[in-house]
């Protein structure tokens, strides 16, 4: 039982590794657009592809409402694959000081020769830093939870490592990873060029992935 409980927590922190990161946004490039398509590539685990939506609301303080769907590379693109739905909103709105809290439901799928796994996880991200009409770098700390897993094993899994393995849904005691870095992007005309570099370690801060970094290069373009 307790190599099963290890083969689980293994594959559940693989899954939830490859991370991702919320839509990266200029907030002081916004302005009165509504609409933004995004568009990302990314290095964590893999290197992966992500494309977005995203869609402003008119109130007060800047609430953005978001939208994600992301894949690795690999020759089965379907296999493995994440979507996320959430927003974003400021909480400090100064000229060029912006502090914002961005939060998704996240749903992911992750497939191999031994096990298919779909995780139900939440994430929660603050930034904080100096925004430009044209530039900005702000910090940026999140983190990723797997709150429950659905596990449903190969036979080949079945007749080569526990015959009495068990399909269903997990409820992982630990599994979760933080992440830190910088985002930085520069702004023109109805586009952002934006760029994420950080690193990540788990949520008991005594491990880390195989590679405890991430790097990301994205695109919004803006419509009013």
């Amino acid at each position: 039982m307790k190599d099963i409980k290890t083969l689980i927590f293994i594959a559940i922190s693989f899954c939830i590794y490859q991370t991702g990161n919320s839509q990266t946004l200029n907030w002081n490039s916004l302005e009165d657009s509504k609409h933004m398509i995004t568009a990302g590539i990314l290095w964590d685990y893999s290197v992966s592809y992500s494309l977005g939506y995203a869609y402003q609301l008119k109130t007060n303080v800047p609430v953005v409402l978001t939208t994600t769907f992301s894949i690795p590379s690999g020759e089965k693109l379907l296999d493995d694959f994440k979507t996320k739905v959430g927003g974003q909103v400021v909480f400090l709105n100064k000229s060029s000081l912006k502090g914002s809290v961005a939060l998704n439901g996240i749903y992911r799928r992750y497939a191999n020769p031994l096990v298919s796994l779909q995780n139900f996880g939440s994430e929660l991200k603050g930034t904080f830093g100096y925004f430009k009409p044209k530039w900005f770098v702000a910090a940026e700390v999140g983190f990723d939870k797997a709150i429950v897993t659905n596990f449903k094993h190969s036979e080949i899994s079945k007749e080569t490592i526990f015959a009495d393995v068990k399909d269903g849904w997990y409820e992982p005691a630990t599994g979760g990873n933080f992440q830190y870095g910088i985002q930085t992007g520069y702004s023109f005309n109805k586009s952002d060029i934006t760029f994420n570099i950080g690193m990540v370690t788990t949520q008991d801060f005594k491990t880390t992935p195989l590679i405890p970094y991430y790097l990301m290069l994205g695109y919004n373009h803006r419509i009013n």
